[in-house]
C-alpha cells in the first residue's frame, strides 16, 4: 500500500501541530506551502516534510491538501489552487466558518471537501477535533480525516449544522478551562500554597477528572457524587459554586459562543 501524500498550505499553529503529530507516523508523506518560504524550512528541520514553491506544484505531489490558512484567505488561496485540483484531490479545512460549499463551489463542482475544527491542545497531542463531510466526500473521505487527526488528540464526526456548537464547545473550550484553573490557583494561593503549586493541582486534577470521564461509562454528575461526602469539604466547595450559578454561566458561555460563531459565519 502507497504512503498517503499529504500537502499543507499555510504553516501557522494548528498547521505545525498537525504536522508534528503526522511526523510520528511512518504511512504518511508530506508536502508544504508557505508564502513564507523560510516558514516551511523551518519545520522542515524538525519534521519529515518537504517545502513546495506554489500550490500547483504541491497539489501536483499531494492527494490531500490541507487548508491551514486563515478564514479570509480561503478565497484567494482556491483562486490560486483551482487550475491545478481534479477529482482525485480531498480538500480538508481547518478554517473556522468556512462551510465545506464554499470551498467546493471556489474550487471544482466535483471536489470532495472534509472540513475540521481542532482545538490548541493539539500542540501536545490532546487535540479534540470535530470534522463533517462535504457534499461530495465519501466515507473513505472521512477515515482518511479522522485517520489523519487521531495522531493529534480525539476525533468526532459531525453535521456541518453542529459545526458551530463545536466551535463553541471544543474550538473555544481551552480558553474556559484556563480560566477556570487560574481562578481556581488562585483560590489555592489564598489558601497557602504558591502559585506553581497552586497550578500543579489544580491543572492535574483537571486533566485526571477528564481522563475519568473519558475512559469510563459513569457520567460526570455520578463521579461528583462519589467524590463528595455529606457534610464534607467537596460539598461544602459545591455548595458556594450552585449559590453563585456556576453550572449556568458555564452552559451560557458556551451559548454566546455558538451564537458570535453563525454571526461570523453569515
Amino acid at each position: 500500500m502507497e504512503p498517503l501524500r499529504i500537502g499543507f498550505i499555510g504553516t501557522g499553529r494548528i498547521g505545525r501541530a498537525i504536522i508534528a503529530g503526522l511526523g510520528r507516523q511512518k504511512d504518511a508523506v508530506m508536502f508544504g506551502y508557505d508564502r513564507d518560504p523560510g516558514a516551511v524550512e523551518a519545520i522542515a528541520a524538525a519534521h519529515p516534510i518537504t517545502g513546495c514553491p506554489s500550490p500547483a506544484a504541491l497539489a501536483r505531489e499531494a492527494k490531500v491538501i490541507i487548508l491551514a490558512v486563515k478564514p479570509y484567505q480561503i478565497e484567494e488561496v482556491l483562486i490560486e489552487l483551482r487550475p491545478s485540483l481534479s477529482s482525485d484531490h480531498l480538500i480538508v479545512s481547518v478554517a473556522a466558518g468556512i462551510s465545506s460549499e464554499f470551498i467546493r463551489k471556489n474550487a471544482l463542482e466535483e471536489t470532495r471537501v472534509v472540513r475540521v475544527m481542532p482545538n490548541t491542545p493539539a500542540f501536545v497531542g490532546e487535540a479534540m477535533t470535530a470534522l463533517c463531510r462535504g457534499k461530495m466526500a465519501t466515507e473513505e473521505d472521512i477515515a482518511v480525516a479522522r485517520g489523519l487527526f487521531s495522531t493529534i488528540g480525539r476525533v468526532a464526526v459531525l453535521e456541518e449544522s453542529q459545526m458551530d456548537a463545536a466551535t463553541a464547545l471544543s474550538g473555544s473550550g481551552p480558553a474556559y478551562m484556563f480560566n477556570i484553573l487560574d481562578s481556581l490557583s488562585e483560590g489555592g494561593v489564598r489558601c497557602g500554597l504558591s502559585k506553581e503549586e497552586a497550578l500543579l493541582l489544580g491543572a492535574q486534577t483537571m486533566l485526571g477528572a477528564a481522563r475519568m470521564v473519558l475512559s469510563g461509562t459513569r457520567s460526570p454528575e455520578e463521579l461528583k457524587r462519589e467524590v463528595t461526602t455529606p457534610g464534607g469539604t467537596t460539598e461544602a466547595g459545591l455548595r458556594v459554586m450552585d449559590e453563585r450559578g456556576i453550572r449556568a454561566i458555564l452552559i451560557d458561555a458556551v451559548a454566546a459562543a455558538d451564537a458570535r460563531s453563525r454571526e461570523l459565519r453569515k
